[in-house]
């Protein structure tokens, strides 16, 4: 393992949310190179204070890539953060979504109303479209999820009111003018950012490749703090998905990574083959956890992770386990046993898995 990978490897996390609190944040801005601009916009999560945005010049304007979360200040905040850029909103004409989570494209919207702007997304985005249209029913599936997963129905009932006590403003995300596709090219003052299909973290993921200057556009693909994420319920095999994503933003040898949370990287073969590894990691002590014994999601969680589940990080680490049980399983390495919990066990003859 190289300096440059032990460093990124060093930085591995996952959120402990029982220990998060809250920051006030202010939108902000900063020049990254001549033409492109990192906005770091203002998020309402504990532990996860700001995103980022990435206003590049090109179009007779600014291309911005991702938009950040709406909120009652979104648009002050991100002029706030142009202003500091020497940038206006008014120069927007593009924006580009790395994916379809509402802090990345909650903006749009309230954006494209104020500029009359063209937006660009994947189209894979189904799992943004049903959260907005019916956030119940969303809750509901998430509920059904975590009781066939072993949550008992006390804590299932502590994070409903919980969740059913949120309130986030939300402002209509559009449909895009365009798919953001395999090969979709973003011209820019710099050259085309080229796009490459990354799902894993989300069915809709993107990131953006511009070869000439290597800077990486990555979304939530790859952070400067190695964090993982995968949507659960839309793909067979997110966790899958999110290691051939890898593989494919590894070949592209970029020099700078622009990433959604955090600040620029330039070790960003290193933060990839972290990235790798701690999924490896997290297989195999899940593999290693049900060894011996059949175990329900719920249980596993805190073998892996040292904590168990709260109301504030069940969805993210249910949601984490539920996709490398579905890996593992698509492996053949597991097994399901039994329902009401849902239980797994190590295959007979599964075998270990290989090394990342």
């Amino acid at each position: 393992m190289s300096s440059k990978q032990q460093s990124a490897r060093g930085r591995a996390h996952e959120p402990a949310a029982n220990r998060m609190r809250a920051r006030a944040e202010r939108g902000r801005g900063e020049r990254v190179q001549p033409g492109v601009y990192r906005l770091r916009l203002p998020l309402p999560f504990p532990g996860v204070p700001h995103c980022n945005a990435w206003a590049v010049r090109g179009a007779g304007g600014l291309i911005l890539f991702d938009t950040g979360m709406y909120a009652e200040r979104s648009l002050a905040e991100l002029e706030r953060a142009l202003a500091m850029c020497g940038l206006a909103l008014s120069e927007v004409r593009l924006i580009v979504c790395t994916h379809a989570h509402l802090d990345h494209c909650g903006a749009a919207g309230a954006i494209i109303e104020a500029t009359g702007c063209e937006m660009l997304m994947h189209e894979r985005h189904e799992h943004l479209r049903r959260m907005l249209a019916d956030p119940q029913a969303l809750l509901d599936r998430q509920l059904e999820v975590a009781r066939q997963s072993g949550v008992p129905e006390s804590a299932l009932r502590r994070y409903a009111e919980q969740r059913r006590a949120e309130r986030f403003d939300v402002f209509p995300v559009p449909e895009p003018d365009r798919p953001l596709r395999e090969g979709t090219e973003i011209e820019t003052d710099l050259g085309a950012f080229v796009t490459y299909e990354t799902p894993g973290h989300a069915p809709s993921h993107v990131c953006l490749h511009q070869p000439e200057h290597r800077l990486l556009i990555s979304g939530d693909h790859v952070l400067g703090r190695v964090s993982l994420y995968f949507d659960y319920g839309y793909t067979p095999d997110p966790v899958g998905e999110y290691l051939s994503s890898l593989d494919r933003v590894q070949a592209l040898d970029a020099r700078l990574c622009l990433a959604g949370h955090g600040r620029t990287f330039s070790d960003v073969g290193a933060h990839i083959r972290a990235s790798r590894e701690l999924v490896h990691e997290r297989l195999a002590a899940l593999q290693a956890a049900i060894a011996d014994e059949a175990l329900s999601a719920y249980e596993i969680v805190p073998r892996i992770y040292g904590q168990g589940l709260s109301e504030l990080n069940a969805h993210w680490l249910l949601s984490k386990v539920l996709c490398y049980l579905a890996h593992l399983q698509q492996l053949g390495a597991i097994e399901q046993v039994g329902s009401d919990p849902d239980r797994w066990r190590a295959r007979a003859g599964g075998g270990p898995l290989a090394e990342p």
